[in-house]
């Protein structure tokens, strides 16, 4: 009889092991399946009425349509790692329609800190050389006559930037930032060039607008160190005389300040932004930074623009955005 009973109570207590091992294998598996990924992405898309970057319009003051898609990984929950691929619709003066942009970068956040260091490609497909001299090659001459103000460009634009940036967030209504960035060729252009910035955005608080609507206003002002560029640019003042001219080694940019501000109206991933940007840049110095195909005999004799040329790219514009973003823990679960 006692060892019937031992039995009994062997079997129950083992039974009684075998079902806590398994919920404890169910709770171990929901856990599993309920912890975050690591990974997210983060996608979007836009249209402007015109692409204006660092206070020159990259689209001869049209509209342009823009497209990101940036898969990330969390190392932690403070430490970011990511890549990236966007496209802007342009029109650059070498005849190139887009503009291809890949990034790749690390995002540490300290506490109210966010930082992000990385490296950006600018690659504008399709381009051809334009210059009328054989100096300058065969394939700048094969491409036919230069436009009517005898500016000159490159067929390769490519260029790349290192950059670092901040954001510290005061509370959940202000944030301001800053970013610096280096290229040691500026459109392939030659010209190193260094570009700061500031900016500051207050996001109104949640009670003031109907449930659903968001809306916030920000402003950035920048400044772009510029430097010298190669030989291909030395006759832009140079009356047609191959390397001749006041700059026969290359076009010292002018440095530069631009800024904007506006504000902005969100709902759940949609943002439609209404901006203001402008650049203290004449129209003279605009033309020998952009090579603007289009720019047209105003009198604006500038040290580097003695054909009195001048481009509207870079001067004061209003802009109007509407944009998608959204990341796929947030927004496709």
């Amino acid at each position: 009889m006692k060892k019937l009973i031992t039995l009994v109570v062997a079997a129950a207590a083992t039974g009684v092991l075998v079902r806590a091992a398994m919920a404890a294998d169910v709770q171990i598996a929901q856990a599993q399946s309920l912890s975050p990924s690591p990974w997210d992405i983060a996608l979007g898309l836009a249209f402007v009425s015109d692409y204006n970057f660092r206070g020159i319009t990259q689209s001869n003051r049209k509209p342009s349509v823009w497209a990101y898609f940036e898969p990330r990984y969390y190392i932690t929950k403070d430490l970011q790692l990511y890549a990236g691929i966007g496209g802007e619709s342009i029109a650059f003066p070498n005849g190139a329609a887009a503009e291809i942009d890949l990034s790749a970068g690390i995002r540490p956040t300290l506490g109210p800190v966010a930082l992000d260091l990385g490296v950006w490609y600018y690659w504008y497909p399709g381009g051809e050389c334009f210059h009328n001299l054989a100096a300058f090659g065969a394939d700048c001459a094969a491409n036919g006559p230069l436009p009517i103000n005898a500016n000159t460009v490159k067929a390769d634009l490519n260029f790349f930037e290192i950059f670092a940036k901040s954001t510290f967030t005061l509370n959940e209504n202000v944030a301001f930032g800053g970013a610096v960035y280096y290229s040691p060729s500026v459109v392939n252009s030659g010209a190193k060039g260094t570009y700061v910035s500031g900016n500051l955005k207050f996001t109104a608080p949640r009670t003031l607008l109907p449930e659903g609507l968001g809306a916030y206003w920000s402003a950035e002002i920048g400044y772009w160190f510029l430097g010298t560029t190669d030989a291909f640019y030395c006759t832009q003042n140079a009356a047609g005389t191959a390397c001749g001219g006041l700059f026969p080694n290359g076009i010292p940019y002018r440095t530069y300040a631009n800024w904007n501000l506006g504000f902005g109206i969100t709902k759940s991933v949609f943002t439609v932004d209404f901006r203001y940007y402008d650049s203290d840049l004449s129209r003279g110095d605009c033309n020998v930074i952009t090579s603007d195909h289009t720019a047209r005999f105003t009198r604006d004799f500038t040290p580097t623009n003695s054909s009195g040329f001048g481009s509207n790219w870079c001067g004061q514009t209003f802009i109007i955005a509407g944009k998608v973003d959204l990341t796929s823990t947030a927004n496709l679960k």
